[in-house]
């Protein structure tokens, strides 16, 4: 296609007879394009001048294609030496500059491609700049230990593109944010100072290169003010230095420069590192809130110190920091970035229209506001473009006098000036109408009224430490009315008031969480629940505050996806921490936050008690199996490989089972298979037995070692062989011969729920063929029933029931059942592992009636209903007046009952019926 028929619009002519005057030095081309020449240097005295002194380069791109005309400009500029340099980049921004007017102002370019031309101008000059200069050092010695290849890439110098440079957002007349930096690790200790000065004479001459005016103009205006502390501190400083101050002083505005932040010349690999390193600063591990206020109060300190508030009128308005202008839409859309970014890399693009799109598709921002602010913003921009091709001013200011805007509609290609002012005038309206209400705090509200009890509990507030900083206190007091009026409508608002109190006092800090409610006020509706109902869940959060961000996330209250899932998600997470110590951190939230949405859901009856032990299963599974290959890869890099097939992980117990309730610890047991070989083959290699017991005990410490983020679970492993006498791993020779000649009858009972995890898939068949054998031949031992009655005297006479309401140990409760079952299961020889399977088996093989395992499994239902509601609601033994009249209410509705006289009524009718079942069967 010819340039001609490229062409969607054309600018009108401000000033006709110079637009005539240039466009006849074009009278060879087609009367589409004059037309384009026409208009643009008629409304550009600035263009006009680039038209005629750049015509002959121009003719030749317009004849063709304008974008191989560009990029052969800049590789023309690759061979350049440093003593023309500054002269050819001159030249070459003359040429990209008038191109890109015609470009944009025709329609033949898209607004991101005229950007991205300009910015890519930009990081030629800067790479170019810092390779020709930093050689100049090498070759006069000043950079220790550099050769002259070194300079290809700056010597380990590089600059980080900022802002809209950063984005290849660049304007039409846009200076350039860069921050220089250099890797002091590639140069000795006593070298640092002296490669230091070095790299700050190639930034101050890098600087005036592009940035200092001459006969031949000017390269990018250029700006070294977004480094750290930059009123004291060089134009260029080590990695090491801008990483310490980010990390002590670093600020919000600094956290959303660095949303756009790229490396745009010298050591491009070095600047990757060194953001690698920003993550954490730049991408908070929870959803950040707080960044809304810290936007806002960047937003009102602009306008007050431009003087930019007031009503929008067209007249003098300033297209980026006024109202409504381009600055709304960036910090609208970096502030939710900010937000959601830590949790989801997805969201971490650096453009403004990227950002926004990323933002729809996760549920950020609804897609009709993403669109139309998308809209609005290229618009903005397009008008800026044309505010600063009138005298390559560097401005956003809307003309005040009409002559000026009327100049700018022509550029719009617009005739209709009081149309087109009066559209301009609603767009501005609409994008402050849509961002403004995100930003701005709501107003303060009254307190409602309060007993004189509740008012003691609010007035102890003020001592907390999540109310200590002012900052809290302010948000604090806005969202409190909401807090104490929801309280107000809780069944027992005192009680659920107290369980609040409780809560906040053992909050470490407030003003993440009290962003996070003030922005999202069903989170309150959701605290209120929990405090209301359930205090062992509200103590819990109160010490794990960032499960709340699952909440938000979009999925909490969709289906469950199940283990398969569940482990790929965490597989993932694993993957993106950078280290080890950050995966087990990763793996220790991951599972907080899927165990709160079970106990959640299990709260507020979207889950049953049964679809909730499946669940925390689930959780407990996914981990050990995405945790296990991370602990074998740390342990392989000092020990080598596993030898042979390596390890697999046995679930037993309720794991096993996949029926674990909120308070759950996993027994596990580790079975490896070396195939012979002796040790393994690494920098320190270890004899096959160490290697084993060694990476059993690096697995336990993988799960129960207390990090930041707490510990992920507690293990027993005592249903090893021999139990805590044997060793922590077992082979599967010594596995498959003890089970066959030395385990005693409730090791074959607890065989019956062994579940293989993970590792490898061989091995785990061959351990499960071993457990179908055991059971097989050590199921028909006459024996079996004598040492479950035995078994099961000693249990009860060394631990009574814990408490009136105990439904797990004693006769006739879950521990008594699930024995039982067990039993069926390695009687009949079978490999079901699932309790409500086994129970199946009793009357199957002629164990129990028909009717008695009917009543066993209604009963096991109703027993574990108790049991996982009571572990959801408290860590303690159920205790009926500390759990309030929530909690109650909580019991009462799972286990189906009107009143507590009713339930333990049938606690005890039930555990006596058992009773009497289970010893019947043993007889």
């Amino acid at each position: 296609m010819s340039f001609a028929a490229s062409l969607t619009r054309q600018p009108i002519a401000f000033d006709p007879a110079r637009g005539a005057d240039v466009a006849a030095h074009y009278g060879d081309f087609a009367p589409e394009v004059q037309s384009l020449v026409q208009g643009t240097a008629g409304c550009s005295p600035y263009l006009a001048g680039l038209l005629l002194r750049e015509e002959d380069w121009l003719k030749a791109a317009l004849s063709g294609d304008p974008l191989a005309a560009f990029g052969a400009e800049i590789a023309r500029l690759d061979g350049v030496a440093l003593d023309a340099l500054d002269v050819e980049l001159r030249r070459a921004k003359r040429r990209v500059a008038a191109l890109a007017a015609l470009c944009d102002l025709g329609g033949a370019w898209s607004l991101e491609r005229v950007t991205w031309a300009l910015t890519l101008l930009a990081d030629t000059a800067v790479t170019l700049a810092l390779r020709l200069l930093v050689a100049e050092e090498i070759r006069r010695g000043k950079l220790p230990g550099k050769t002259a290849q070194d300079a290809e890439t700056a010597g380990g110098m590089v600059a980080l593109a900022m802002g809209k440079m950063g984005a290849f957002e660049l304007n039409y007349s846009s200076d350039i944010d860069l921050i220089c930096l250099f890797d002091e690790t590639q140069f000795a200790p006593d070298d640092r100072m002296e490669a230091r000065a070095a790299f700050i004479r190639v930034t101050r001459k890098m600087a005036a290169m592009l940035n200092d005016i001459t006969a031949e103009g000017y390269v990018f205006r250029t700006d070294l003010r977004l480094r750290p502390d930059a009123s004291v501190t060089p134009v260029c400083i080590s990695m090491g230095a801008a990483e310490l101050y980010y990390e002590a002083e670093g600020r919000t505005w600094e956290r959303a420069a660095y949303i756009k932040a790229r490396p745009c010349g010298g050591d491009i690999a070095a600047g990757e590192r060194f953001l690698q390193t920003l993550i954490p600063f730049v991408w908070r591990k929870h959803l950040d809130f707080a960044a809304i206020e810290d936007a806002h109060d960047m937003r009102l300190r602009i306008r007050a110190h431009k003087g930019l508030g007031g009503r929008i009128e067209v007249p003098g308005h300033n297209m980026k920091l006024g109202q409504g202008g381009i600055r709304e839409i960036e910090f609208f859309t970096q502030t939710r970035q900010l937000i959601a970014g830590g949790r989801d890399a997805d969201l971490r693009d650096r453009s403004t229209v990227g950002g926004l799109a990323k933002l729809a598709v996760k549920g950020w921002v609804p897609a009709d506001v993403a669109r139309e602010l998308t809209e609005h913003y290229r618009e903005h921009r397009e008008i800026e473009h044309r505010i600063q091709m009138v005298n390559d001013a560097q401005t956003q200011l809307m003309p005040s006098a009409q002559e000026g805007i009327a100049r700018i509609a022509y550029m719009m290609g617009e005739g209709d000036v009081a149309a087109w002012t009066a559209r301009l005038k609603e767009r501005l309206e609409r994008v402050e109408e849509l961002t403004g209400a995100f930003f701005a705090p709501g107003a303060e509200a009254q307190r409602p009224d309060l007993s004189e009890t509740e008012a003691a509990i609010v007035e102890g507030w003020r001592a907390y430490p999540a109310l200590r900083s002012e900052r809290a206190q302010v948000i604090f007091r806005r969202i409190e009315p909401e807090i104490l009026g929801r309280m107000g409508r809780a069944a027992c608002p005192e009680e659920a008031l107290r369980q609040f109190d409780g809560f906040l006092a053992r909050l470490p800090a407030g003003v993440q969480l009290f962003s996070l409610f003030e922005a999202n006020p069903q989170l309150i509706d959701l605290i209120v629940d929990i405090c209301a109902t359930a205090p062992g869940l509200a103590a819990h959060l109160s010490r794990n505050a960032g499960v709340l961000d699952a909440v938000l996330g979009g999925t909490f209250f969709e289906a469950w996806p199940g283990q398969a899932k569940l482990q790929e998600d965490l597989i993932v997470a694993l993957a993106a921490a950078p280290d080890y110590e950050q995966k087990l951190d990763a793996a220790r939230r991951w599972a907080k936050e899927l165990r709160f949405r079970v106990g959640v859901h299990h709260l507020r009856g979207l889950a049953d008690a049964g679809e909730a032990a499946k669940q925390y299963a689930d959780i407990a599974g996914a981990a050990v199996a995405a945790l296990w290959p991370e602990v074998g890869a740390e342990f392989a890099r000092k020990h080598g490989p596993a030898p042979g097939r390596g390890a697999v992980v046995v679930g037993m117990g309720s794991l096993g089972a996949e029926r674990l309730n909120a308070a759950s610890d996993l027994d596990l047991i580790v079975i490896y298979d070396a195939q012979g070989a002796e040790g393994s083959d690494g920098p320190k290699p270890l004899a096959t037995r160490p290697y084993f017991a060694r990476l059993t005990q690096a697995f336990i410490t993988a799960l129960t070692a207390p990090t930041p983020e707490g510990r992920l679970y507690e293990v027993d492993m005592r249903l090893r062989p021999s139990g805590r006498q044997g060793p922590v791993a077992v082979s599967l020779d010594s596995f498959r011969a003890y089970q066959m000649e030395e385990a005693w009858t409730w090791e074959h009972l607890a065989l019956t729920r062994a579940r293989v995890l993970v590792g490898d898939t061989g091995l785990g068949a061959d351990v499960e063929a071993v457990r179908a054998a055991v059971l097989q031949a050590k199921g028909a031992a006459e024996k079996v029933l004598p040492d479950l009655a035995q078994m099961r005297a000693r249990i009860f006479a060394a631990k009574a029931p814990d408490g009136a309401w105990e439904a797990k140990i004693g006769p006739g409760r879950l521990q008594d059942i699930e024995l039982l079952a067990q039993s069926f299961a390695l009687r009949a020889g079978a490999t079901a592992r699932r309790v409500e399977a086994q129970l199946r088996l009793g009357p199957r093989e002629g164990y129990i009636s028909k009717e008695e395992g009917e009543r066993l499994a209604s009963a096991y239902r109703f027993l574990w209903r108790l049991q996982a509601g009571g572990r959801l609601l408290t860590d303690r033994p159920l205790d009926m007046e500390a759990i309030g009249e929530g909690g109650r209410a909580f019991l009462l509705r799972e286990a189906d009952a009107d009143h507590l006289d009713a339930l333990a009524e049938r606690l005890a009718r039930t555990t006596s019926e058992v009773a009497q079942i289970v010893e019947r069967a043993l007889a």
